[in-house]
């Protein structure tokens, strides 16, 4: 067989082969890369004629790749990976230099605290840094995080997870939170939610199996001799927000969430003791050599700092 020229080969080539790995979709792939379809398609298309072999099939659902595409998968990973860390300065990474893409998973409060402030820092000091935000399943995100599909997670827990780096971006406490006018949270003789007009409320809460959260709460319902009326699931607070505000469920939430969106709802106090909201910001251990991932979560750590410190303010 002859030997292939490596100058055939350059640096974009092997990302687009990497997001197909990934993503299993040209479409997706692109998007990962911020490129277009049709300049992913290109590129599969050198890498089939630099490799000899198709690499990537197409199926009802996206691609699937073939056996050779399994076998450079590793390989082509290791590549990027050190070069990377090559084309990081000894000082640090600087993002006014860089043209990295960073992808985050994370709610839409999340977004709200912390994308705006960072997305203009990006633009201030003139980064040509891209990121990329999606909301993603609790479920799934410490694996992904491991693939690589994402470089930061941000998410709630009740306890820091074990399976991946964490830092504490900021604690709160849950509130029972309802649309102003409620007809019997917090307007009836007695002031507050009481628990049996707790429980016999139709409930919107987030995520449908994959809440710690929703777990905790029927525990310590179940030990008080109650349980609730679980109506509506729903995948963001945004979504739960617009419910609240035309119907007469409620929802569990942080107070800070509720607070955002205080034109509209009504706090009130759980009745019943439940330990607070923690939001973390999370990595892969093997990106702790990585100065991009550090920068970026050091940086997400200072604005959510900052977002504490407004809060705190706002409510003082």
């Amino acid at each position: 067989m002859a030997q292939r020229d490596i100058r055939s080969l350059d640096v974009g080539m092997l990302r687009t082969f990497d997001a197909l790995m990934r993503e299993r979709s040209v479409s997706r792939a692109a998007t990962r890369l911020f490129l277009s379809q049709p300049a992913v398609s290109a590129s599969l298309n050198r890498l089939r004629d630099t490799f000899g072999d198709p690499l990537f099939t197409r199926t009802a659902h996206g691609v699937e790749p073939t056996a050779r595409a399994q076998a450079l998968a590793g390989q082509v990973e290791r590549v990027l990976a050190d070069l990377s860390a090559m084309l990081e300065p000894g000082e640090g990474f600087d993002p006014a230099a860089s043209q990295r893409i960073f992808r985050i998973s994370g709610g839409d409060y999340a977004s709200h605290l912390l994308l705006p402030t960072l997305a203009n820092e990006l633009v201030a000091c003139g980064s040509r840094v891209r990121i990329y935000w999606e909301t993603s399943s609790f479920l799934t995100l410490t694996e992904r995080l491991r693939k690589g599909d994402f470089d930061i997670a941000v998410l709630p827990r009740l306890q820091p997870p074990s399976d991946c780096e964490s830092a504490l971006l900021y604690e709160d406490r849950y509130v029972v939170a309802v649309r102003r006018g409620h007809p019997t949270m917090g307007y009836g003789a007695t002031p507050g939610v009481t628990l049996e007009a707790f429980c016999a409320s139709p409930h919107v809460f987030l995520g449908y199996g994959s809440s710690a959260l929703d777990d905790l709460i029927d525990q310590v319902l179940a030990r008080l001799g109650h349980t609730r009326n679980m109506s509506v699931a729903m995948t963001s607070f945004g979504q739960i927000v617009d419910l609240l505000a035309q119907t007469d469920h409620v929802a569990v939430m942080p107070l800070r969430v509720a607070d955002r969106f205080r034109d509209l709802l009504a706090v009130h106090p759980l009745p019943f003791e439940l330990q607070g909201y923690r939001s973390v910001v999370c990595w892969n251990r093997r990106s702790n050599s990585d100065a991009g991932v550090l920068w970026l979560k050091d940086a997400l750590l200072r604005i959510g700092r900052i977002g504490r410190s407004e809060s705190a303010a706002t409510a003082g």
